[in-house]
Formats: C-alpha cells, sequence, structure tokens
C-alpha cells in the first residue's frame, strides 16, 4: 500500500514511516510529494495521507502524527509509547521539553535534513536511529520496576 506526505521530512515524518512499517504495514511504499499535493496524491493512487494539513493521521487532540497512527492502530507496546514522547517533544516546539531525549532527536533530525540527500534517501539514512531509539525504549521499560 502506497502512503504520501509532505516532501522534505523531519521527524515525524520519518518516525512515522517506520512506525507504519514496523507495526501497520511492513511493505509500506511511502511517498514524498510536495505539501499542496498529498491529498490530491492520496485520491488519485489511494494512499494512505499522513502529516500533512487534512490528512487521513495527522496532528489531532495534541498528539503528533505518530502518535495519531499509534492511537488509531491501537498498538499496545509500552516501548512504543516511551519512543512516542520523545517523537513528541520533538516534534512539536511547544512540548520540546517532553523528554530529556526529545532535543536529541530533534538535533539528529535537523541535522538529517540538512543533508544534501534526496528524501527516499534520508529516509533509508535515518530508519535506522529510530530502530536504536526502539531498541533503547525496549531496554528503558524492560528495567522498570
Amino acid at each position: 500500500m502506497k502512503w504520501v506526505t509532505r516532501e522534505h521530512p523531519k521527524t515525524d515524518r520519518i518516525a512515522c514511516p517506520w512506525l507504519i512499517r514496523k507495526f501497520i504495514d511492513p511493505d509500506a511504499e511511502i511517498v514524498y510529494v510536495p505539501s499542496d499535493q498529498v491529498l490530491a496524491y492520496a485520491e488519485r493512487e489511494r494512499a494512505t495521507s499522513f502529516d500533512a494539513p487534512g490528512a487521513r493521521y495527522t496532528h489531532r487532540d495534541g498528539m503528533c502524527s505518530f502518535e495519531t497512527l499509534i492511537a488509531e492502530y491501537a498498538i499496545d507496546d509500552a516501548a512504543l509509547d516511551l519512543m512516542a514522547r520523545v517523537v513528541h517533544g520533538a516534534d512539536v516546539a511547544e512540548d520540546a521539553d517532553a523528554t530529556p531525549q526529545s532535543a536529541g532527536l530533534l538535533a539528529i533530525a535537523d541535522g538529517f535534513a540538512l543533508l544534501d540527500v534526496d528524501d527516499q534517501r534520508q529516509l533509508a539514512l535515518e530508519l535506522p536511529v529510530y530502530d536504536a531509539l526502539y531498541a533503547w525504549a525496549q531496554q528503558q521499560v524492560s528495567t522498570r520496576p
């Protein structure tokens, strides 16, 4: 299935594809298009839109798109919940202090956005960061009393 979002990804537009491929649609094709073309592309290609104005899955009720997907798909995973708090703080400026790790994730996301690579290459390069963040979160929740 195709999933479509805005071009020039930052935190949520990398975190969401990671989540989609790991927990929702392992064969997902992620497509980046100009912001004003997301909804038209979704309709024309029968793609699922995310993290764009008017998208099926986007910021709502104080949640970033990553959190919205977790809620909508009812994914029950304590490590993923912790990871979502980190992503939220990196993605939502007014909640930048959500976790101590959020500022670091934002710096990494901003750095990847500055590389001279196309959106698909950026996605490929950055996905392992989210694998590592999830592994860290799993370790964190497994050691809690």
